[in-house]
Order: structure tokens, then C-alpha cells, then sequence
């Protein structure tokens, strides 16, 4: 199998908000973690460069010639249909269990793939090579009646199945005549009848993602790729802790040979807020409520002191950054970076990010959990680092490495922790503190219409910073954080000014100047829909919605953006499934929608 296969972004992925897998276009788990996102890549094939035989579990059929793929309405259930030139075919049907068991989610390191045969006498090939050490060796194994261990690391895992073990263990073709069940999950022997129990597994696990689902308010419009990426997003929380990671892949270049490859395998503050805030939209408080307490220990931990721009999903703040030397990169692309020095960057925007969604704690009588007095306490200390360091320069949302500057983006989401703030105050009784916290924001809000406002001859612009006159897309969020009004004559000259210099066709940058590895050479998606939701509030809905449409028919098989695309070819780049731009479909989708009322 070595170089048959290039690695492509068609993927689809699977998880249970413990452990996550990408399956590609022909039934190969390429990419999956253990024992949680950030962790060991036993399935890494992804990253293999032309070496897709090892660090990948495939199912492969004698002849085959066609795979095509589908998820389970309203859940990330992938059924995958193999068919071979004798018009013998198997489906498969891949997932992590997720259900209440015992008053608690059954959420296991484990991943469920079971075959069915569906026509003619299928001869099936399981290819079933985990790795260890970053791809550094394929993991040993051991073997019993049923099972096969895996000595990925210091835990080991185990295959149990009712196919044959032997077979497997070998990769040799064989006959499938029944229904075969696999488990690969802790090293314990597998209690009851695994046909039985997986099955069991299935249908609970179903059960769960619909019931999910069903408690979404979506949109009329583009249901199905609504709910698509809300599973997604559900799918990048790590439950345990409530951090939410920015994307489940490390490395994925923002471009090709651009060695822009970053890991996104950790919680990002600013990524994170757009997420909750996309899914408050829908009614997922379950997500929020989970975050909010993620926020609450790193907020704890950072004692009224900096907070980072990102932290592992347990909170753990240094993330050093090295390379995994074994791994060749997506499509040979290296290096593939494991950790990330951002860690260490000054970015002051997270101060706003860790209050706007905490602010929902202290308003939102649906939650089981309400913020109170003490949490008020905490969040005016994040408070007043926004307060202090909002005309500070820092590395921006963009995380210049080498460069600082007092960006225009930071010091509004300073002005938005300090405004929202003093509507918590209120809503408290505590007047004196909703004066004080008032006045800091109109300060700030003074600060930048004075340091960041360029008259230019073409109705002015706010800059991307202080410092300069250049423009970035987000200042197209200014009105999202109400900043201003839409209508207002400031946001449609800046907009103007901002769509000239950055749109490229259906596609926007971040920004047009050299960074640190100089011209960007792709469109960043999130960008793209901060542009659509700018157009559609600038009255010009027509051309948001044709543009939004033109987005989703960009999305992989799966549903699903990465990151990045190639603004010449549309092809997609950066790391998957991104966050961020999941976000942006589902924040255009709500504004674009026609209302149920419209049919009801």
C-alpha cells in the first residue's frame, strides 16, 4: 500500500468528547489520539507522508472499487458501503460510545467499528498497524483467543472482536459471512457477548446524538448543515474538563511548503468563546455550562494575574512546542509540531473572551448552575487585566511572532469585558461598580476613536492597530461585539475599505501584509463568514446569501471546513475539523435564514 494513497482533507471524524478519530474516503481510521486529543496519535497515518500503511486501521475489500460514505441522520455515526468489482460489499459502521450508564456518560477510550456484509461474498483485508511515539514505532502486540493487545504506550489497548484473530494480526484477505464486531478500547477483558454488547452500544449512542439534536433551535435553512456542525463542535469538547479545542489535527500547513503548521490540539480562549457563543445560539447550554467551568479553574489558577492566549484541556499552561521527527507531515509536509509556543505569547483580546461568555452565568435562568457574588469577585479581576492592558501592545489574534503592536481587536474586546461588565453589576444591585466599570469602557472606547481611527480621503478607517494604517478582517467584528452599530458611518466606510483590500473573490484574508513567513497564501474561512455576516447587516443580503451558499458547496464530503483554502482553487488547507470556521456557518446560517414563522 505504500504510496498508493495521498493523505487529503476528506475526512470524517468520530468521537465521544473523550477520544476522537478522522476516517478517510475509503474506511481508514488515519488520524485518532489516546488517551485524549492531545495525546499520543496511535492512528497517524494522516501525517505519514507517503507511508499510509502503517498508523491507520483499515477495512479493504479483494477488488474493491467504489466506497462511499454517509453519516446517521443527526448523529456522527459513519456508515461507510465498500463494493468490489464481483458486486460483493460490506458497510461499516464506525463510532465512539456515548451514553448515560449508571448516572454518568459512558464516554471510553475506545473506538467501535462493525462490519456487516450486504451483498454477494465479500473477502475482506483489516489492516490494523497503531503506533506509538509519534510515529516513531508501530506498537507491539499479544494475543489471545479473541483479543489483540496493543502496546501503544504505557497504557496498552485491546482489540476485542468475534473476527478472526489471526487473520487480523496478519492482514490476510478472508471471507466475511456474518456480521463482525470490533472493540478497541481499554486493556480489560470485554464483558458479555461482544455481538450483543456493541450492538447495544450502538443504539444507545444513537439514541444519545438524536436526543441532542433534537433540543437544537435551528435555523429553517440549512438545517442539516447546522446540526452537522454543532455535533462537530460537541465533538472538540473535552468533556471532562469543559475545554474545547480549537481543531483535532496538528500540523495540517495553512498552505502548501508554507511550514505554517501549528498544533490545534488545545484551548484556545478566543476560539473557544466564538464556539459557545455559535452554540448558545442553538441552545446548547450543555457546552457552555461545561466551558464555564473550565474558565473558572483557569481563572482560579491565574490568581488575578495574565491569562494565556490557550492551555491544555486539563489547564496546563506550558505547552512547549518540538517536533515529532517520525512523522513526514501531511503529505510529506513537515514538520509536524507537537505543542504549541504560543503559550507564551501576550494577547490581550482573552481577557474580553473569558467575560463575555461568563456573562451569561449571572443572566441565564436555565442553567443548573448560576453565577454568583464570588464569581463577580473573579471576573472583575479578568476585569481589570482587560482595564490595564487594553492600549498595551501585544501579539494580536493573529499571534505575530515577531512583533507587537496595540491591536485595534484587543482593546475593543477590553472595552466589551469592561461594558458587559457593568451590565453584570447592574443586574446584581452593585451600582457603584457598574459606574466604575461604565466609565473604563467609555475610556477605552475614547482610546481607540482616537489612536486606531485613520482619516484617509476615502472616509477614514479604523486600523488593524495603533500603530499603523493597515487593515485586518477583524475589525469587521466591531459590530458583532456592539461596538458599533452597522448603520453607523464609521463600520460601512471601515467595511468598504476592508472588503477592497482583502477580498479575494468568494474568498477573505486575514490581512494582505507580510508576517513572519511572509505573504498569506490562503483565505482564512472564518473571515470569509465575518464577511458574509458584514454584507448581510450592510444591506446587501442577496450577495451574502449567494456567497454563504458558495461556502457550504466548499465543504468536504463530510459537511465539514478546515481552517484555510486555496483562494484560486478552493482547495482546503489548515487544520480539521477548525472550529472556528464551523462557527461561521452556523452564526451565517441563523442570519440569513428565513424565519420558521415563514411557514408555520
Amino acid at each position: 500500500m505504500k504510496g498508493t494513497r495521498q493523505s487529503s482533507l476528506e475526512l470524517w471524524p468520530i468521537g465521544n468528547c473523550q477520544v476522537s478519530g478522522l476516517i478517510d474516503e475509503a474506511a481508514g481510521l488515519v488520524w485518532g489520539c489516546v488517551p485524549r486529543v492531545d495525546g499520543d496519535p496511535v492512528f497517524c497515518a494522516l501525517l505519514k507522508g507517503d507511508r499510509q500503511d502503517r498508523g491507520v486501521w483499515r477495512f479493504e475489500l479483494e477488488g474493491q472499487v467504489s466506497a462511499t460514505q454517509h453519516y446517521e441522520r443527526n448523529t456522527p455515526i459513519l456508515v461507510t458501503r465498500l463494493e468490489a468489482n464481483d458486486g460483493s460489499a460490506v458497510e461499516i459502521s464506525d463510532f465512539c460510545p456515548r451514553f448515560e450508564r449508571s448516572g454518568r456518560m459512558y464516554r471510553p477510550v475506545a473506538y467501535v467499528r462493525i462490519v456487516r456484509p450486504v451483498a454477494g461474498s465479500p473477502r475482506l483485508k483489516v489492516t490494523l498497524q497503531p503506533m506509538r511515539g509519534y510515529g516513531a514505532e508501530v506498537a507491539q502486540t499479544t494475543n489471545g483467543t479473541n483479543h489483540i493487545r496493543y502496546l501503544v504506550g504505557d497504557q496498552a489497548m485491546r482489540l476485542s472482536t468475534d473476527a478472526p484473530v489471526g487473520y487480523v494480526l496478519e492482514s490476510r484477505t478472508y471471507r466475511v459471512e456474518s456480521d463482525q464486531h470490533f472493540f478497541l478500547g481499554p486493556d480489560e477483558p470485554f464483558s458479555g457477548n461482544i455481538r450483543s454488547e456493541l450492538r447495544r452500544m450502538e443504539a444507545n449512542t444513537r439514541k444519545y446524538w438524536k436526543l441532542w439534536v433534537r433540543s437544537l433551535a435551528t435555523p429553517f435553512e440549512w438545517q442539516d448543515e447546522v446540526m452537522r456542525c454543532a455535533i462537530t463542535l460537541k465533538l472538540c469538547q473535552h468533556e471532562e474538563t469543559g475545554a474545547i479545542v480549537a481543531a483535532l489535527t496538528t500540523s495540517i500547513p495553512e498552505a502548501p511548503g508554507s511550514e505554517r503548521n501549528w498544533d490545534y490540539r488545545y484551548c484556545w480562549i478566543r476560539d473557544s468563546y466564538y464556539t459557545v457563543q455559535a452554540l448558545n445560539r442553538l441552545g446548547a447550554l450543555d457546552v457552555l455550562e461545561k466551558y464555564l467551568a473550565y474558565l473558572r479553574n483557569i481563572v482560579d489558577d491565574a490568581a488575578g494575574g495574565q491569562i494565556q492566549p490557550l492551555y491544555s484541556v486539563m489547564g496546563e499552561g506550558e505547552l512547549n512546542e518540538t517536533t515529532a521527527a517520525h512523522l513526514a507531515g501531511y503529505r510529506g509536509m513537515g514538520p509536524v509540531r507537537v505543542g504549541n509556543a504560543a503559550y507564551m505569547q501576550v494577547q490581550h483580546d482573552c481577557y474580553g473572551q473569558i467575560v463575555l461568555p461568563t456573562v451569561q452565568g449571572f443572566l441565564d435562568r436555565r442553567l443548573l448552575r448560576m453565577a454568583d457574588e464570588r464569581d463577580f469577585a473573579s471576573l472583575e479581576q479578568v476585569g481589570e487585566m482587560a482595564w490595564a492592558m487594553h492600549d498595551q501592545p501585544d501579539a494580536g489574534l493573529w499571534e505575530f511572532r515577531t512583533r507587537q503592536e496595540v491591536h485595534t481587536y484587543s482593546a475593543v474586546m477590553s472595552w466589551a469585558a469592561c461594558d458587559r461588565l457593568a451590565t453584570v453589576a447592574r443586574h446584581l444591585g452593585r451600582e457603584d461598580r457598574a459606574e466604575e466599570w461604565a466609565e473604563r469602557a467609555d475610556a477605552i472606547r475614547a482610546k481607540i476613536d482616537t489612536e486606531a481611527w485613520v482619516e484617509n480621503g476615502e472616509g477614514g478607517h479604523y486600523g488593524a492597530s495603533f500603530e499603523s494604517d493597515y487593515l485586518d478582517a477583524s475589525l469587521l467584528q466591531m459590530v458583532e461585539l456592539r461596538y458599533l452599530a452597522p448603520d453607523d458611518p464609521r463600520f460601512l466606510s471601515t467595511f468598504g475599505q476592508v472588503e477592497r483590500a482583502l477580498r479575494r473573490g468568494e474568498h477573505m484574508l486575514r490581512y494582505a501584509q507580510e508576517d513572519d513567513f511572509g505573504a498569506p497564501e490562503t483565505a482564512f474561512n472564518i473571515c470569509t463568514f465575518w464577511l458574509i455576516d458584514a454584507l448581510a447587516r450592510s444591506a446587501r443580503p442577496d450577495e451574502a446569501r449567494e456567497l454563504f451558499e458558495t461556502m457550504l458547496d466548499h465543504c468536504t464530503a463530510s459537511g465539514l471546513l478546515s481552517e484555510d483554502m486555496d483562494f484560486e482553487t478552493g482547495e482546503l488547507w489548515g487544520n480539521f475539523p477548525q472550529t472556528y470556521s464551523l462557527v461561521g456557518v452556523i452564526n451565517c446560517a441563523g442570519l440569513l435564514s428565513r424565519s420558521w414563522s415563514t411557514i408555520r
